[in-house]
């Protein structure tokens, strides 16, 4: 009898695959669906995560979610931080608080760190995503690779990397919740979330072909295990507990975040969120580890024996972890407050440890981003920020390399700058853990408020400092620690994100914030700071020949412009009263094809009538009788400055042609008018 032939399995090709969706994923598929990539998004997980996980979020995501179009969400449903205190022991050892302090750093940014469940945060950006992409990119549950394999360097096949999917049964890519009836998130921290193996036919398997590949797949990272890059670092004593309730309480800062020292008890951290719920971070005490013969598995975040050589911590024992046992150890520290409990939504329990892998890329053709880079603990709330603006850093570079926009070698800052950030977070993590870790007999307070001090603007994202590269224009050997800023800005540091600062809009006259202006559509911005043109004779003759030299159809503005890579903005500081709309050249008042105008690229840092605004060139350190030229990343941070002349915009333009396909002389790359889309809708909640 004749064995019936199984068809081939189902084979495709795709721009990028993403592997995982968590907050390094969504905010890759938010960049590639704006941008128009054609994206592949899966998960292992057959649900989403609608409680726990992260919580945090700090003051540059939300920055960055404005100029996505749905921070307005975020504010209607967060819990905003704005005090922080701290609790030590007295002589009797009753825990008092002995400090206040603003949260964060008052000022950095016009959005406060806040708190609200990741559920509601991928929500936002699953709803973006389906509206930038017409619902053509959603994420395809529960699939999980198989096989990686990227073609050698000499290839010249347009999809290099073959990816191996295969679909899950539901049941098996289910969260275990180990016998607990509360949900929690001991299968993540202490099982190394890893999908038991399963049989399956051709139907369930695809083979895929991408350009690129990103590995958001979390600390146990498929993808990087592939890749054969190690994740460096160790793990601690420290044990954790983790609570979200509703707390009946008469502790008078519950609605405070809170550092407690307790004298006998051990350590607190107090996060409030939203809907009346709080966080507690609890140290715990005395938790069994698990038996040395079970703890040779494959966990590569807390196996018995580290691939270095070194000793590593032996896993702990989760039968031992409960929701009883961590909120009666919370009930001891808090003496001689009371702590009951309304709600329990969620707990789980962590053991300290901080890695960062070695590499955050293969071949330029397959990265790695989020936790699948860096592991730590959670109290600086960094986890969830640092991983979605590691893709925010990485999407747009690639969707600039697929759509023949650029070349290849942007790819290589992503590792350059994200890695440098990683090194960072690990190196504070790892000072912030050991104090919150240690006794109050062990460390003085004015040691823990002082690294809370220092590290308070680290924590907001907006300190942010990329190195020299080719898309930085700084010097290389500058440090690390010190902000370049050139000498026609001196508070606008090269490698930072640009400040927000209040203009008034030339048109009507009404006052927005820059980075309203600023949204992400993928674009290059030029701001030309001109200073006060119409009483500086010399400006106004610069403004006239920039005008000029810009408006060339042969220009390279045209070119850059048609594709949607480059927005040139206006930002004078002339007197009202001294300026009029005809004054200012039609290449930043541009009519349509219909013959409607744009009045939307002038701005005027002038005071407003209704507002308080006329500060950005002091705030950015720059003359009213010199002016700047300033050169945005899509991402928007600031990548070079020079005088606002023509000569100064050549130099612009030189400096573009090192990565911009466009301005190569030798170009052959024709370019589609709708490259990048920029055009939203407007969504309700």
């Amino acid at each position: 009898m004749a064995v019936p032939t199984l068809p081939p399995p189902k084979e495709s090709n795709v721009d990028v695959l993403i592997v995982g969706a968590g907050p390094a994923g969504y905010m890759a598929a938010l960049w590639l669906a704006k941008l128009g990539i054609k994206t592949k998004f899966i998960d292992k997980r057959s649900t989403k995560i609608f409680t726990g996980q992260a919580d945090g979020l700090q003051p540059r995501v939300l920055e960055v979610f404005e100029t996505f179009g749905f921070v307005d969400r975020a504010i209607k449903e967060v819990a905003v931080g704005y005090e922080a205190c701290f609790y030590e022991p007295d002589e009797t050892g009753r825990i008092r608080r002995v400090d206040k302090i603003p949260e964060g750093v008052p000022g950095i940014s016009r959005f406060n760190g806040s708190v609200i469940h990741q559920g509601r945060i991928e929500t936002w950006l699953s709803d973006a995503i389906e509206e930038f992409s017409g619902g053509a990119l959603t994420v395809e549950r529960p699939l999980a690779p198989e096989s990686l394999e990227i073609e050698s360097a000499d290839s010249t096949s347009e999809y290099p990397v073959r990816v191996v999917l295969k679909r899950l049964p539901d049941d098996n890519a289910s969260p275990e919740q180990f016998g607990h009836k509360v949900e929690n998130g001991l299968y993540r921290q202490f099982e190394g979330d890893q999908i038991n193996p399963v049989s399956s036919s051709q139907d369930d398997t695809e083979v895929l072909r991408a350009k690129y590949v990103l590995g958001c797949d979390g600390a146990h990272s498929w993808v990087r295990k592939q890749l054969g890059i190690e994740h460096k670092g160790e793990t601690t004593d420290y044990v954790w507990g983790v609570l979200d309730i509703v707390p009946v309480t008469d502790f008078p800062d519950i609605r405070k975040r809170c550092s407690i020292h307790s004298k006998d008890g051990g350590s607190i951290m107090v996060i409030p969120r939203e809907n009346g719920i709080v966080r507690l971070y609890i140290q715990l005490e005395g938790v069994a580890n698990e038996a040395d013969e079970a703890t040779n598995v494959a966990d590569d975040s807390t196996p018995s024996t580290a691939t270095n050589g070194e000793k590593k911590k032996a896993r702990v024992d989760r039968s031992k972890l409960t929701s009883e046992h961590i909120l009666a150890t919370a009930q001891n520290i808090f003496k001689p407050y009371s702590l009951e409990v309304a709600e329990m939504h969620w707990f789980t329990a962590y053991q300290i440890g901080q890695r960062v892998a070695t590499h955050f890329q293969k071949d330029n053709r397959v990265f790695i981003a989020g936790d699948a880079c860096h592991t730590h603990s959670p109290k600086a709330g960094q986890g969830m920020n640092v991983s979605m603006m590691d893709t925010f850093n990485l999407a747009w570079k690639i969707a600039y390399v697929v759509k023949g926009l650029a070349k290849p070698s942007i790819l290589t800052t992503y590792e350059d700058e994200r890695h440098t950030v990683a090194e960072d977070l690990i190196a504070y993590d790892l000072k912030l853990s050991r104090l919150f870790s240690s006794k109050p007999g062990e460390i003085s307070t004015e040691e823990f408020r002082r690294v809370i001090d220092q590290g308070s603007a680290f924590t907001t994202g907006c300190t942010v400092d990329y190195g020299a590269s080719l898309l930085m224009d700084k010097p290389a050997d500058q440090p690390r620690d010190v902000p370049y800023c050139s000498p026609l800005a001196t508070k606008l540091a090269i490698g930072m994100r640009l400040p927000d600062a209040k203009l008034v809009m030339q048109s009507d006259a009404r006052p927005w914030f820059l980075n309203q202006q600023l949204p992400s559509t993928g674009q290059f911005r030029l701001l030309i700071f001109i200073g006060d043109y119409a009483q500086t004779p010399a400006l106004k003759t610069q403004l006239s020949d920039i005008g000029a030299f810009l408006a060339e159809s042969e220009t390279a503005l045209q070119k850059l412009r048609d594709d949607n890579v480059l927005q040139p903005l206006l930002i004078h500081a002339s007197p009202q009263a001294k300026v009029e709309w005809d004054d200012f050249p039609i290449v930043f008042r541009p009519r349509d094809k219909r013959g409607v105008m744009n009045y939307w690229l002038i701005l005027a840092d002038t005071p407003s009538m209704h507002e308080i605004t006329g500060d950005a060139y002091e705030k950015y350190g720059i003359d009213k009788g010199v002016g700047a030229a300033v050169l945005l990343r899509p991402d928007g941070y600031v990548t070079k400055i020079t005088e606002p002349t023509v000569e100064g915009i050549k130099d612009i333009w030189k400096f573009l042609s090192r990565f911009l396909v466009a301005l190569e002389p030798s170009t052959a790359c024709t370019f589609s008018s709708n490259a990048f889309s920029t055009k939203s809708k407007s969504r309700d909640d």
